[in-house]
């Protein structure tokens, strides 16, 4: 079924659009759970999370890319319930490596002008991103938006691990150049 009729089934509050959400996406939404999470159980969870999650927000949001759509409630669901599991610890897994490669690149914070802040930001990263060529692209969010790992990434597209990390760095080296440049740190 094309992305548009699944769209349409939920705004006409039709139960179909839930089965025909999961046989379309449930594996790629559980891979960006189970990348986060690292425990089947609770991807499975968070997977089921983001059909309630997208249930309730289309009456109020029609999704051009539905796929983004879903991946980004099961993102926000994932890394939701990795921080409550390690709120008082740092657990293993891509998570903690992750937030630590970008901390140089994004500063954290919290409140409406770090809303704000958070949200220019965001913009300059996507245009930072459609600048890059596609495999440089590529790797920077099968990295940093999937949470892959660097041996999982480097055995997708075939290259060595030492590539994968070297490629990484000069995009987070290019990417604090680009922020500094637009005055965003």
């Amino acid at each position: 079924m094309k992305d548009g009729q699944i769209v349409d089934l939920y705004w006409a509050r039709d139960e179909r659009a839930l089965a025909e959400t999961e046989a379309k996406y449930g594996g790629y939404c559980l891979a960006i759970a189970r990348n986060i999470l690292s425990d089947g159980a609770d991807a499975e969870e968070c997977v089921n999370d983001t059909w309630l999650g997208a249930w309730n927000a289309m009456p109020d949001a029609r999704p051009n890319a539905l796929a983004a759509f879903l991946g980004k409630i099961t993102r926000r669901l994932a890394l939701d319930r990795w921080r409550a599991k390690y709120a008082a610890k740092r657990g293993g897994g891509e998570v903690p490596l992750v937030l630590d490669e970008l901390a140089e690149c994004a500063p954290a914070g919290e409140g409406p002008e770090e809303a704000l802040a958070a949200r220019v930001l965001a913009e300059a990263v996507n245009a930072f991103l459609r600048s890059l060529p596609p495999v440089e692209m590529g790797v920077f969010l099968r990295r940093y938006w999937y949470l892959e790992s660097v041996k999982d990434t480097a055995q997708r597209l075939g290259f060595s691990q030492s590539k994968v990390k070297s490629m990484l760095a000069r995009t987070r080296r290019k990417l604090k150049d680009y922020l500094e440049k637009e005055g965003l740190l």
